[in-house]
């Protein structure tokens, strides 16, 4: 079932690649980026190691697009963590001119885990730990009258890609009745400010601010169980530097505030990115 699903997904990429190139309308966005620490809806997935996060995006235009990324710890121990999430989405905009013009993406995510399936898992249930998940993203870039100030709200819903999955079991080894399957709410607020730019080539430098706030309402993808509350807020900037020829270079700084110690026991965490893209 997995290796058809895979196969499927990239066979999509090919011939919606081959197909759009042919008409002109393909471009894209290859990125390697490097995370101090790598947080997934709140958890520290590689217990404050580093790791790697390659991607591809492609546009097929119409608002449709496919995407790949990939996230692998640069240390030892995290190998059925390892992960690559394959993206189906459309997006557009509706009344683009109005103060109340709303941008909007709808996608399906697959969460492929290639280690799996574990092992040592009790009779009965199965040792995959794929996942899936449909999510809704709306955002209305005018309606605060602040150039540059978007807010953003985004549904998600996260479920196991087989019932009788580690991550899907109602009452894992017989201890935490857990699942992965469930909703989250989160509430973004980003501002993009324009500064000076740094060198005569760049003008003008764009601080990109972030916020959000997440309410979980049972998403968990260790499948073990979540109170289901506002478990985290996150604060961030980044910018990126245009280094020519396509490419450009972006760091960034990221603040975690945990208010639940169910997604994260802990609490606080601190962590930065750098990422090198080539736009196409």
């Amino acid at each position: 079932m997995k290796k058809s699903i895979l196969a499927g997904m990239v066979l999509l990429f090919a011939v919606g690649g081959l197909v759009h190139a042919q008409e002109g309308e393909l471009h894209g966005v290859v990125d390697f980026t490097y995370q101090s620490k790598y947080l997934w809806r709140g958890i520290d997935v590689y217990g404050d190691k580093s790791a790697m996060q390659p991607s591809v995006m492609l546009d097929l235009g119409s608002g449709l697009g496919l995407s790949a990324e990939g996230h692998r710890a640069n240390s030892s121990g995290f190998e059925t963590t390892e992960r690559w999430d394959f993206t189906l989405f459309y997006k557009n905009m509706i009344c683009p001119e109005e103060d109340f013009a709303m941008q909007y993406l709808l996608g399906w995510r697959y969460f492929y885990f290639p280690d799996d399936p574990l092992d040592g898992i009790p009779a009965g249930q199965s040792g995959e730990i794929d996942l899936q998940e449909i999510h809704a993203v709306v955002s209305m870039p005018k309606v605060l009258g602040v150039e540059g100030l978007v807010p953003t709200y985004v549904l998600v819903k996260l479920w196991p890609a087989e019932s009788d999955s580690f991550v899907g079991s109602q009452n894992l080894f017989g201890l935490t009745p857990g699942t992965a399957s469930g909703f989250a709410h989160i509430f973004m607020l980003d501002y993009a400010v324009p500064m000076e730019g740094l060198t005569p080539e760049t003008p003008e430098q764009v601080l990109k601010l972030h916020s959000e706030v997440v309410f979980n309402d049972g998403v968990d993808p260790r499948g073990i169980g979540v109170d289901h509350d506002w478990t985290n807020a996150v604060f961030g900037v980044a910018t990126d530097f245009d280094m020519g020829e396509g490419l450009k270079l972006t760091p960034g700084v990221y603040y975690q505030v945990t208010m639940d110690s169910s997604i994260n026991s802990d609490q606080d965490e601190t962590w930065f990115t750098l990422g090198m893209s080539y736009s196409f």
